[in-house]
């Protein structure tokens, strides 16, 4: 037993080293687009606390959501917040998952470059909803007669930009027309959606964003407007932009962890430069100079499948 132990937990630990290997080289080659992302979160939970500075306090606007679904109350407004942290932890886990398991479908660079890409362009299109339209926050914080819901005029920059992490984040007000919570929790429902491997594991994580919109609504964080937006603008999003990158290469096959897909620029910089050398007289590849001979409108790449063919058509 202690043996079989130790062999596996040898393997386990040259499998670390290699994935950790191949990860770093493509941090390497990708970091700019994973520390634009990161940067982008801190632009977005600054402009959510500007926000808060504009927002004045008012009645609750009429709400078909709050009218169907019971108030969970202030004392169980945490529910929601425990179901987001299980769906961001569950997710980043997931992500990771390369470096344990044999079987693996993702490269963890990759994927994170991707759904930042999902979080950043989502994220800004929420940014020009509340600066556009400032609403009266549905939040207990947020209602008149809370000293939280009008921030005060800054004494200076620094106050601002510090954003008061987290109390500011979890009590901010204004920043509505849009979940932020659902962005997130949509984006990496669809990331599996596409990536993920197990059916059930799927049809569980729409089934936990539903509830999750729900609480929402429930515990008086956001108007039920603001789910609803985040539902269809999220999935636009990650639709519109999944079409504009490459395709990530998939692990299942066997294949080669360098073999990683070209973009259309890389792939026409590479033909116009296999063309130029052949303008020029260099073969671009021995092996194109094979002679091939073409037989009833097909081109073979030597004699022995003109016997092939030949056969087969007299069959």
């Amino acid at each position: 037993m202690t043996l079989y132990i130790g062999r596996e937990a040898s393997k386990l630990w040259k499998r670390i080293c290699a994935e950790t290997t191949t990860e770093i080289n493509l941090l390497l080659d990708n970091w700019k687009y994973v520390l634009a992302g990161l940067i982008f979160q801190y632009i977005h939970g600054l402009a959510a606390r500007g926000v808060h500075y504009l927002h004045r306090p008012g009645p609750t606007l009429q709400d078909l959501g709050f009218i169907l679904l019971p108030e969970l109350g202030q004392d169980k407004a945490y529910i929601s917040e425990m179901v987001f942290t299980f769906v961001f932890l569950s997710f980043v886990l997931w992500t990771f998952h390369p470096f344990i398991f044999k079987s693996k479908k993702i490269y963890t660079v990759l994927v994170w470059c991707r759904v930042l890409a999902f979080l950043v362009a989502s994220q800004i299109l929420r940014i020009i909803t509340f600066y556009s339209t400032q609403l009266p926050g549905p939040n207990y914080h947020c209602r008149e007669g809370s000293k939280l819901a009008r921030l005060p005029k800054p004494d200076n920059v620094l106050e601002v930009l510090l954003i008061n992490f987290p109390r500011g984040v979890i009590y901010g007000c204004g920043d509505l027309i849009f979940s932020s919570h659902m962005i997130f929790t949509l984006v990496f429902v669809l990331t599996y959606q596409k990536y993920g491997t197990r059916r059930c594991i799927k049809q569980f994580a729409w089934l936990v964003a539903i509830i999750q919109s729900l609480l929402i609504v429930a515990s008086r964080k956001h108007y039920t407007v603001d789910v609803v937006v985040a539902w269809y603008t999220v999935n636009l999003v990650v639709f519109f932009i999944d079409k504009k990158l490459p395709e990530l290469p998939d692990r299942t096959s066997g294949s080669s962890p360098l073999l990683l897909p070209l973009s259309t620029k890389d792939k026409d910089s590479k033909t116009k430069e296999e063309n130029h050398k052949l303008l020029n007289g260099n073969s671009v590849d021995p092996a194109d100079w094979r002679p091939r001979t073409q037989v009833n409108g097909k081109i073979l790449e030597d004699a022995n499948g003109i016997h092939v063919d030949t056969a087969m058509n007299g069959a």
